[in-house]
């Protein structure tokens, strides 16, 4: 089996490291293709007016200068030759990638392309506490990541989906099982624009991240609430995005 590993951490990042381990648990055929620069946050965004500049860091390891996107289609349609990967893997993203995390996360998107490719693809991320913030649990990627992977592959992944993987930020041993879960959704009042101003007293922003005072008590069934309980979160995520209940609603309203 043919393995292509991506991240949006960078090429330098921890959590490369480890989805390539999780990778050799399942094949010797392993490749990385990832971003030069970190590119968390990019979303699945394709580099269309800029040049792809290709920097080759080792054997089968690669850094693009652009996003997980261009990495996957790099890795995919040229350096692998003639033949595609059998399996994408992008992670492991230092941080949890859940709810509405979806839609901002590069590792989410370089496992979403490798869907569009027609490939099976797993999002892998670490969730950290506070406390271990500079030191994730990456032991619980590297134990439970490729017996799951496994099987998830056995048992068939439908063209169109995305699997995306959550580990909880506690020790292997605390873990406390494997839940089949959906997208969660939480408060967003924990996102801010940070107003500050550079040496010559013009004003620059940062849009940042702050703690709430209370937490939203996360419904049952979701990611955020398997999280919550120690449990590994696995979240078949659709390409389709078509509301279909509200197509018919609007359908009707349409005639």
């Amino acid at each position: 089996m043919r393995i292509l590993c991506t991240n949006d951490d960078g090429i330098h990042a921890p959590g490369l490291t480890i989805v390539e381990q999780i990778a050799r648990a399942l094949s010797d055929d392993v490749w990385v293709v990832a971003p030069e620069l970190d590119q968390s946050g990019v979303s699945h965004s394709l580099s269309l007016n800029d040049p792809l500049r290709l920097r080759e860091v080792g054997p089968r390891h690669f850094a693009v200068r652009g996003t997980p996107t261009d990495c996957v289609i790099m890795g995919a349609r040229h350096i692998l030759g003639e033949t595609m990967p059998d399996l994408v893997l992008s992670g492991v993203n230092k941080g949890r990638n859940v709810a509405e995390d979806v839609v901002y996360s590069g590792t989410i998107a370089g496992a979403l392309e490798g869907t569009i490719l027609g490939l099976p693809s797993f999002a892998l991320s670490q969730e950290f506490s506070v406390e271990n913030r500079n030191a994730p649990q990456w032991d619980t990627a590297l134990k439970f990541g490729p017996p799951i992977v496994r099987k998830v592959i056995d048992a068939g992944v439908p063209k169109n989906t995305v699997i995306n993987v959550n580990f909880p930020a506690c020790a292997p041993e605390e873990v406390a099982g494997i839940r089949v879960t959906r997208q969660g959704k939480r408060n967003l009042g924990f996102l801010k624009v940070d107003q500050r101003r550079d040496g010559r007293g013009n004003p620059y922003f940062w849009i940042g991240f702050e703690r709430l005072v209370q937490i939203d008590v996360p419904a049952e069934g979701t990611d955020l609430a398997a999280l919550a309980a120690r449990y590994v979160s696995v979240t078949p995520l659709r390409l389709d995005r078509t509301d279909d209940e509200f197509s018919q609603a609007l359908t009707a309203t349409l005639k």
